[in-house]
């Protein structure tokens, strides 16, 4: 099924705001992984504004999607994602990284609504993913997990193992979500240890592939609904090319923005690209 104009069009504003709100929470503490969040912003749209069956006023209802966040240090980007979903108060923003706040810099499920898992230890999330589901599918629960993870755990032997324990139970509730931007603290991921051809490694592990361009709105929707309706045993992953930084040039053109500090003043100016950016699009 091809999406409507209007439909992408809300996605793109949606993606916008998940931007946004990102830089602002940035701003608060000066630093942060704002170059993921900016890359990572339009499958999260897609995720939180379409794929996801949730009750934002009822995190915890036993029949919603989970979305776990493997990738802990993302959490600025899926905290973006919880306020544009209506499951954290737009107010809550402000608290980003400070002390008692419910959204700590790295994700914590005891602190924050939505969080599924503690990330952050990478190669853990797609493990429990595939514990979810086999619990999900043994329970009838019609439920999906989505395991969002980076292209760094691609290095973690734990991830490998679960994916072939996925497939080997057919494990077709799972959905893994790998962002491929080519980063991690240690330099370019392909270069610290190389992981291509990604797609043959995860069809050969029997899992359904697709690779899309993750700021491509209009592919990024239709990989998430293919994935959904597929009529297969056997898990699916969906590995999303994006780019660091996404929507603010200054903040693209970086050689290293795997952890971003910038001066004060470059946040507002982060911003205000981005709106007039929006603003641009808004009227063509």
């Amino acid at each position: 099924m091809t999406a409507s104009s209007e439909a992408l069009a809300e996605l793109g504003r949606c993606a916008y705001r998940i931007r946004r709100y990102a830089l602002r929470m940035g701003e608060v503490q000066g630093q942060g992984y704002i170059g993921q969040a900016l890359g990572y912003a339009d499958v999260l749209a897609v995720a939180y504004g379409h794929a996801l069956r949730l009750r934002p006023h009822e995190p915890e209802w036993e029949g919603r999607d989970r979305f776990l966040l493997s990738h802990g240090h993302y959490a600025i980007a899926f905290y973006a994602a919880l306020i544009e979903a209506g499951i954290v108060p737009e107010s809550e923003l402000e608290t980003y990284g400070s002390d008692d706040s419910r959204l700590p810099m790295s994700g914590m499920a005891t602190y924050t609504p939505g969080m599924e898992m503690s990330g952050g230890s990478l190669g853990q999330g797609l493990p429990i993913a595939v514990g979810m589901a086999l619990g999900l599918r043994l329970k009838d629960n019609p439920a999906f997990v989505y395991n969002s993870m980076s292209d760094g755990e691609l290095d973690e032997g734990s991830t490998w193992e679960a994916a072939m324990a996925a497939s080997h139970h057919g494990l077709a509730n799972l959905v893994c979500l790998v962002d491929i931007n080519n980063q991690q603290a240690d330099g370019p991921s392909g270069k610290v240890l190389g992981f291509e051809p990604l797609a043959d490694k995860w069809a050969a592990f029997g899992w359904h592939v697709q690779r899309v361009d993750g700021n491509d709105l209009a592919a990024v929707l239709q990989a998430f609904d293919t994935a959904r309706c597929l009529a297969e045993s056997r898990p699916r992953v969906i590995l999303c090319n994006t780019l660091m930084g996404k929507g603010v040039p200054f903040l693209e053109q970086r050689e290293k923005n795997h952890f971003i500090r910038v001066d004060p003043p470059e946040w507002q100016q982060a911003i205000e690209t981005l709106d007039q950016s929006q603003t641009e699009e808004a009227v063509q």
